[in-house]
């Protein structure tokens, strides 16, 4: 026999001797670029036995296996087992307990270790097991050791890590993560309904609020409320305690809620935002000699073109072009309506060529129904209570409560999307708005001392959207696509939440360096997680649609291999239970 068996819990776990002749399984005899094949010389190997107080079942499939090499050892992980075809025809129970048979295993590389130093792992190969080389069950104690501080690059005192879990093959196995690792290349968090995504977001921002670093989360169904139970988070619910002030969008999330067509609607509508925002400098700077240029243009809140000089307008502009081309909707948007009438003019006078024209009625004709839509926006209680268009509002400004929240001690701000509706794609809209200003606040370094992680859960509600107007012309809302490629090195990180990965853009999914796969049955999310992380190879992805709850598959470039886990449940777990059915009185 391999081993001798003892009682569980007799002794405790102190062996860590990866290549103990306890331990043994059996002999290398096929080896490939991509698995190694092992030989059990007898099929009582694959039973269950227990040693020093440990369960090995050392045959089944999602085990440890160790491999002894000739300068290195490897640890793997059996994917596949079978029996010669000949036995295959022999098997019964008597035969099966007199170890009449030999079966094969598949067994995945997962990493190498150097005998004097196991605990520096390398998960580039350029070497592999010989023909013939022995391999043991993996104890508990011997892989905790990777999985304990997973990967951390460098010892230090001064690294945070995220205690996850326990491995599924050796549930006496803790992983505690780095969290550097975890999200500095962005993170997904993927998996079906009911596989315990929920639980690992939870997981993860219990881990980052306990090393008292911040995120900001993005909760479309208000399943986080209940993380408000914690000192440190502050949870706000767009509509209701917050509004995202309409000065604080960008001209192109206005093009977004407006949808001019290209042609006379969209010159139109600039120029009234650039006139507006010369009445608002104007106003601004009274004793300023430059406002000197267009006095006569200023008619209270409105900028009168017709029949004025074009060349001190231009002056203007030239002159105030930095307060002037923000880029944000400072200007009074009540008066845009107004202000595209006015827009809509001849190029210059007919008799005086520097002068502006005339009231142009035919392109007037054409923004008519433009200016029909920013009066129904203005006056659509959804969109007014979220962004306070008629500045009616008393509850505080989202983007006011982000800046107070950086400089603060909170580790968590929930910004709930419970009381949005779906319609007139208000959600996508305004979770682009968030996320761009997030960005513009990435680029001026504001986060580069202290990086922050945005969660987005259900982010295939926000990301790969885009808006189509009345003209079929696509605008797409990228803001989060963007994050994903260029805000790492500012010290933004995005962590996507996701049961329908296919649905994320392959670009932006390409960009996430870690994964955490919950259980994925559909063909489409298993080859879109396949395509955006090399880790996931056929071996691994087969392991997907058996994952139990709670159980996913980390897997990064910053982690020395793949670990199939079983998380932790959090302190306050999420409200996402299924309503149960219950029979009438």
């Amino acid at each position: 026999m391999f081993m001798t068996s003892r009682k569980k819990g007799e002794l405790e776990l102190t062996n860590s001797n990866p290549f103990d002749n306890k331990y043994f399984l059996g002999y290398i005899n096929h080896v490939n670029p991509q698995y190694v094949k092992v030989h059990f010389p007898s099929s009582t190997l694959l039973s269950k036995t227990f040693f020093s107080g440990e369960e090995f079942n050392g045959g089944l499939v999602g085990n440890f296996v160790t491999i002894e090499g000739e300068n290195h050892g490897f640890i793997g992980k059996i994917s596949e087992i079978d029996l010669p075809e000949k036995e295959r025809l022999a098997l019964s129970d008597k035969s099966f307990r007199s170890s009449d048979f030999h079966p094969t295993a598949k067994i995945e590389i997962l990493l190498i270790f150097d005998y004097f130093e196991s605990n520096k792992a390398n998960n580039s190969f350029n070497t592999f097991p010989s023909i013939g080389s022995k391999v043991y069950v993996c104890s508990s104690s011997f892989i905790q050791k990777y999985v304990l501080r997973f990967g951390e690059k460098e010892k230090s005192d001064k690294t945070l890590f995220l205690d996850l879990g326990r491995l599924t093959s050796n549930k006496d196995t803790k992983v505690v993560v780095s969290q550097q690792s975890v999200f500095s290349r962005h993170c997904a968090v993927v998996g079906t309904t009911g596989g315990g995504k929920s639980w690992t977001i939870s997981k993860l921002l219990e881990g980052i609020s306990k090393n008292r670093t911040k995120a900001i989360l993005l909760d479309p169904t208000g399943e986080y409320s209940t993380l408000s139970e914690l000192d440190t988070v502050e949870s706000l619910i767009l509509g209701e305690d917050i509004h995202f002030s309409y000065k604080n969008l960008t001209i192109e999330d206005l093009f977004f809620l407006i949808k001019p067509s290209e042609k006379t609607q969209a010159p139109k509508l600039l120029e009234a935002i650039r006139s507006l925002k010369c009445v608002r400098v104007y106003k601004e700077n009274q004793e300023d000699q430059y406002n000197d240029y267009i006095k006569e243009f200023v008619n209270t809140d409105l900028l009168i073109k017709s029949g004025k000089n074009i060349k001190n307008f231009e002056r203007f502009v030239y002159l105030k072009y930095k307060e002037i081309e923000t880029g944000y909707l400072d200007f009074d948007i009540s008066k845009l309506e107004h202000q595209i009438r006015e827009e809509c003019i001849w190029a210059n006078d007919w008799e005086n060529k520097e002068l502006f024209g005339r009231i142009n009625e035919q392109d007037f004709g054409y923004c008519l129904s433009m200016i029909t839509r920013i009066g129904n926006l203005m006056k659509t209680d959804l969109f007014n209570s979220i962004f306070n268009f008629d500045n009616s509002l008393t509850s505080d400004s989202l983007t006011d409560r982000i800046n107070s929240f950086i400089s603060s001690d909170s580790t968590l701000l929930r910004i709930g999307f419970e009381n949005i509706g779906f319609e007139f794609q208000a959600r996508e809209i305004v979770a682009n708005a968030i996320g761009k200003y997030l960005l513009n606040k990435a680029r001026d370094k504001v986060f580069k001392e202290d990086p922050i992680v945005l969660f987005i859960d259900e982010a295939h509600q926000f990301l790969n959207n885009s808006i189509v107007d009345d003209y079929f012309d696509t605008k797409n809302l990228s803001a989060f696509d963007q994050i994903a490629k260029e805000s790492r090195k500012y010290g933004l990180f995005l962590c996507l939440a996701t049961q329908m990965p296919r649905d994320i853009p392959l670009g932006t999914l390409s960009q996430m360096g870690t994964f955490l796969v919950h259980r994925l049955i559909n063909y489409n999310d298993k080859e879109a997680v396949r395509q955006a992380c090399s880790s996931a190879n056929a071996a691994i992805l087969d392991f997907l649609p058996v994952l139990g709850e709670g159980e996913a598959i980390l897997t990064g470039v910053d982690f020395s291999m793949p670990l199939s886990i079983k998380v932790n449940p959090p302190v306050i777990p999420p409200d996402s239970k299924t309503p149960v059915f219950r029979k009438m009185s």
